[in-house]
């Protein structure tokens, strides 16, 4: 079974559910601040912190970044966990607030995709998963749409257990045709033979 991460950053905040008990567990900057208020305790801290200032507990590790960088405090912890092993992904904390900070984090999914992880991030109204050519199952999930977006200027994707399904069919980056499809089955499978794919579950 893939280790499993969980990075919380500093995006708009909401409760973080308790984590399994194997968790690997990093705050990025202000995400440290969402975890206290979510009763966590996470096992490292990465950022400038220009976000944070506030005290981080003396037991708690903190990787200390430059303000001037490439990297943002998110994908940061992505190179880290992916450093260590990590393959499962799951990021809390980084829809909202910022709409470039946003975009950053959409884009650092979809990177962890490309080095073979498998990453999504929770938010309570919305869950994105990025998959980097291969296969997805998705339960249903009642009063939710499920849409998909290439990250890349051409995918290749089939779907099915929708009421819109495709079979190698090619979506771009530049119209959203993959958008508000609907379950029709217990579970939905997309399928991505080519390119970076962004699925979108989104509470109707």
């Amino acid at each position: 079974m893939s280790k499993h991460c969980i990075i919380v950053s500093g995006g708009e905040y909401h409760p973080i559910p308790a984590p399994d008990s194997d968790a690997f567990i990093i705050a990025c900057d202000r995400g440290y601040e969402y975890c206290i208020r979510s009763g966590i305790r996470p096992d490292l801290v990465i950022g400038d912190f220009d976000s944070y200032s506030g005290s981080i507990s003396e037991d708690v590790p903190v990787l200390h970044l430059p303000c001037v960088k490439d990297d943002t405090d998110t994908m940061s912890a992505v190179r880290y966990a992916l450093a260590s092993g990590y393959r499962d992904l799951r990021f809390y904390c980084v829809l909202g607030g910022r709409l470039d900070h946003t975009l950053a984090n959409l884009q650092t999914l979809c990177f962890a995709a490309r080095q073979g992880a498998l990453a999504a991030a929770d938010s309570p109204d919305c869950r994105i998963y990025a998959l980097k050519e291969g296969r997805l199952r998705l339960s249903r999930r009642e009063g939710f749409s499920l849409s998909v977006f290439a990250a890349e200027d051409r995918c290749r994707v089939s779907l099915s257990g929708v009421k819109y399904p495709l079979k190698e069919a090619e979506i771009t980056s530049f119209f959203p045709i993959g958008v508000s499809n609907e379950w029709t089955a217990h579970e939905a499978e997309i399928t991505v033979s080519e390119g970076t794919l962004l699925i979108v579950e989104s509470m109707l």
